[in-house]
């Protein structure tokens, strides 16, 4: 099935979104939808969106967010004034940079850096740092971001700097040829390891989670494999390879096999026999890719920043 997002994705932009409301949507509320295909917005400010007249409906504007949808509907979704009218401006915000070229730039992006500007956090993100680091690369759609990492979650993230880079990544990535590899500590003595093959989409009933949703009611495809690299008493030390990168896929994918992640607060529960961890504990350990311009195969991998080794050192001899 095709993207139900006709237009290039870029978020930064100030002209309008145009979106299909998927078949399998018959029935259910605008908002919903909305949330559904916008997963970038919450779900309160798609309903101010609609309130302030900014969504259309097959061409007819619609101020009703609880209004049902048949399936099929053409949507035109346009930013207020006051979010489209605030520009993301250049930040000299310190990089971990492992590889640049002219093409290309991976860094090692610590925990608590957020990755897009949004809503809270309009300043002091990495691609405000991008815009600062790399003079142009303003043109690129997204300051050249074609993955993301959550908010706590460290490790290797690649960023084109032109945009003949950024297409080739995108369609690398949407070919499945991107190699991911994350180390996470996971509740639970784990006693197998393999395959997690489960649709992700955004949670019914609680906008800021993703959940394990069947395809025909929004799912995306989402596979994991896990593999055990050490187990604990009350905690197991895996490896994650992404087929897919959905929104918090492993985090949803560990939380769905009854092993979400040390210190994930939205995913797991509180548990006194795990050790305290102010994030989740998930670091992305190692990137493969093909270089746009060479051709050539390139991969690079980083440790685990200080707080998850002496996490998993306290595991070890503690």
């Amino acid at each position: 099935m095709n993207d139900p997002i006709e237009d290039s994705g870029d978020y930064s932009r100030t002209e309008p979104l145009r979106l299909t409301v998927p078949d399998a949507s018959y029935g259910r509320r605008l908002d919903q939808v909305l949330a559904e295909l916008l997963p970038q917005h919450s779900r309160n400010r798609l309903q101010g969106w609609v309130r302030e007249a900014c969504v259309q409906v097959d061409g007819k504007v619609e101020c009703e967010p609880k209004r049902k949808l048949m399936g099929g509907e053409k949507l035109l979704v346009s930013e207020p004034e006051d979010i489209r009218n605030q520009p993301e401006l250049p930040e000299d915000i310190p990089l971990d940079v492992v590889f640049e070229d002219e093409t290309l730039l991976v860094i090692n992006k610590p925990a608590g850096l957020v990755v897009h500007p949004g809503s809270g956090n309009w300043s002091g993100t990495l691609m405000n740092a991008l815009l600062h680091h790399v003079p142009g690369i303003e043109v690129v759609p997204r300051a050249g971001i074609v993955h993301r990492l959550d908010k706590d979650t460290s490790g290797l993230l690649v960023v084109a700097k032109t945009l003949e880079a950024q297409t080739d990544l995108v369609r690398q990535l949407q070919a499945r040829t991107v190699r991911r590899v994350y180390l996470a500590l996971a509740a639970g003595a784990m006693k197998h390891e393999g395959t997690v093959n489960e649709p992700i989409g955004r949670h019914p009933s609680q906008r800021i989670k993703m959940a394990i949703v069947p395809e025909n009611r929004g799912g995306k495809p989402a596979i994991t494999n896990i593999r055990i690299l050490e187990a604990f008493t009350y905690t197991t030390f895996v490896e994650c390879s992404l087929e897919t990168g959905r929104t918090h896929q492993i985090r949803v994918h560990m939380a769905a096999i009854h092993h979400p992640l040390v210190g994930d607060q939205v995913y797991g529960k509180h548990n006194p026999k795990l050790p305290e961890f102010p994030r989740q504990a998930l670091h992305a350990t190692r990137l493969g890719l093909v270089h746009p311009l060479t051709g050539l195969k390139m991969q690079w991998e980083v440790p685990m920043p200080e707080d998850m080794r002496n996490l998993l050192d306290g595991l070890r001899y503690g």
